[in-house]
């Protein structure tokens, strides 16, 4: 019987080894010495991020009603002016991972992220589900969505954030060959890491997410499906804090995810500046980009491998 046809539990060890090597947590990008683990000495490092998805995900799975049009526009139209007034007012930098098709829908958006002070990176071509494409497919939606982000940006992005928050069995050989320096997509450890291909280092930083980190675990609305807002925004705002606390208290990184069609309603972004104004209210707390912490990294280990 052919391997694939088998069932899990009968699989020979080198089939379930293959799967789990396949991507993996190399060594923890985390200094020994204190004075040198993040951006200027810092004791913690706060990474704050937007996925600005707007109308991708409905026309990806073909969902191209008026209603669901305007649900997505509602993250460039009112969410993205309130977001990035919080982040002038706390003088916060963010990294914005937007998808191509975003981009192009609004090609003022990216200049006024960059005009801000902020990363625009890759978040795929229409909010692809990059699990369901061939090797050919994805490097081809990555490498257009980086020219395009190239083009309006005036500088080539330097990280991804995959659609899906996942690999397919290409995504690493794509990764490699654009040349991005981090991956922003992977949920290996609390701390930055190397990513490791078929038990090779491949050079590449790996900045991990958490569902427990993002705000549409606990805010999205499905009208015919099953999600519900289950949470108030100030016990979001609670989990939040926990964590940042978790990071202070381990000397680490506090890596969190947005939506500005999510968090960019009212009582969110008031959510948003509290948690800001309570990080702000240490002084041993450094506030960067993903490009920035990945650029640091870098000077801090030897990383090879990137082609």
């Amino acid at each position: 019987m052919n391997v694939a046809e088998l069932e899990p539990w009968a699989w020979p060890r080198e089939t379930w080894q293959g799967h789990v090597d396949r991507v993996r947590a190399g060594r923890r990008l985390v200094a020994d010495d204190p004075a040198r683990r993040w951006p200027q000495g810092a004791r913690c490092a706060v990474l704050i991020s937007f996925d600005s998805d707007h109308e991708t995900p409905y026309l990806r799975d073909g969902e191209v009603s008026p209603g669901m049009m305007a649900q997505g526009q509602y993250g460039n139209r009112a969410g993205v002016p309130r977001i990035l007034e919080v982040l002038r007012r706390y003088d916060v930098p963010a990294s914005f991972y937007i998808p191509a098709v975003s981009a192009l829908l609004r090609t003022d958006e990216v200049p006024g992220y960059v005009d801000a002070g902020h990363e625009v990176a890759v978040h795929g071509w229409i909010h692809e589900r990059n699990t369901l494409l061939s090797y050919e497919a994805e490097l081809d939606l990555l490498g257009r969505a980086v020219e395009v982000l190239e083009s309006q940006s005036g500088s080539r992005p330097t990280g991804i954030r995959t659609p899906s928050w996942d690999f397919s069995d290409s995504t690493m050989r794509v990764i490699r060959e654009l040349g991005f320096a981090y991956d922003s997509s992977l949920m290996a450890d609390d701390e930055p890491y190397e990513l490791i291909e078929d038990g090779e280092p491949t050079g590449v930083i790996e900045i991990p997410v958490e569902w427990i980190r993002d705000d549409a675990p606990y805010f999205m609305m499905s009208r015919f499906g099953g999600l519900r807002p289950h949470l108030a925004p100030r016990d979001v705002e609670q989990i939040w804090k926990d964590e940042f606390d978790g990071a202070y208290a381990e000397g680490g990184v506090f890596d969190l995810t947005m939506h500005p069609h999510i968090i960019g309603h009212r009582s969110r972004t008031s959510m948003l500046a509290r948690l800001l104004e309570y990080a702000r209210s240490f002084d041993d707390v450094w506030f960067g980009t993903h490009a920035q912490l990945a650029e640091h990294l870098r000077g801090n280990f030897d990383l090879g491998g990137l082609r």
